[in-house]
């Protein structure tokens, strides 16, 4: 219960000052919305600094299971810039569309950063993906690096965890969900930078904030 009340706490902390619009994979959201990075007029991403400690993601008493069945908390990653989203395998319009926006970001960062970057992907749907699915997918996908990871949990863990990043979710039919289009940014202490909404947008913004953000 001790536990169940830190994490409610820590997710009104992390709610962001817009509520996204769940989108069905079949009718996804194109729109861009940037909350937590501010831009200066060049467009350049100006980072804010001052979010407390206690808003970190490395507070999330949750566990969750790797593509490869290893068994990590989010503070297992302390020291790196998190790209996250949260999609599912069986999915067959929206979210390929954001594993293609992750494999953009991740092939335009590389050469420009240092190597403290984890992209995260973590499925809404546990009864289905597995670590092995999960593990197939990326192998199918050529994400297979280190610095790919999906992430399997339980029911529980993925709707706090879902609270935490204000992406809506809820399953449509046995094999569909409809679901927020989000990928976020933390810092290397855990705590969120940025949001970007939408559905092959343009990732000019979000990879120079994860570059300054790798430095």
């Amino acid at each position: 219960m001790k536990d169940l009340n830190i994490l409610k706490h820590f997710g009104v902390a992390m709610a962001i000052t817009y509520m996204c619009f769940v989108t069905g994979c079949g009718t996804p959201n194109s729109s861009t919305q940037e909350s937590i990075v501010k831009t200066d007029e060049n467009q350049e991403p100006v980072i804010d600094d001052k979010e407390p400690d206690e808003m970190s993601i490395y507070l999330l008493p949750s566990f969750w299971q790797t593509q490869n069945n290893d068994t990590i908390e989010f503070s297992d990653w302390k020291g790196n810039v998190l790209v996250v989203v949260m999609f599912y395998t069986s999915c067959k319009t929206a979210c390929p569309r954001l594993v293609a926006d992750m494999r953009d970001i991740e092939s335009r960062v590389s050469p420009l950063a240092r190597k403290n970057i984890k992209y995260i992907l973590v499925s809404i749907d546990p009864e289905v993906d597995t670590p092995e699915r999960l593990k197939r997918f990326g192998k199918a996908n050529q994400m297979e690096g280190e610095q790919w990871i999906f992430l399997h949990g339980s029911d529980e863990s993925v709707r706090e965890f879902a609270n935490v990043l204000s992406v809506k979710y809820a399953q449509i039919s046995p094999v569909d969900f409809s679901h927020s289009n989000i990928i976020s940014v933390f810092d290397e202490q855990g705590i969120l930078r940025h949001q970007q909404e939408g559905l092959g947008v343009n990732n000019e913004t979000i990879v120079r904030t994860i570059i300054e953000l790798s430095k």
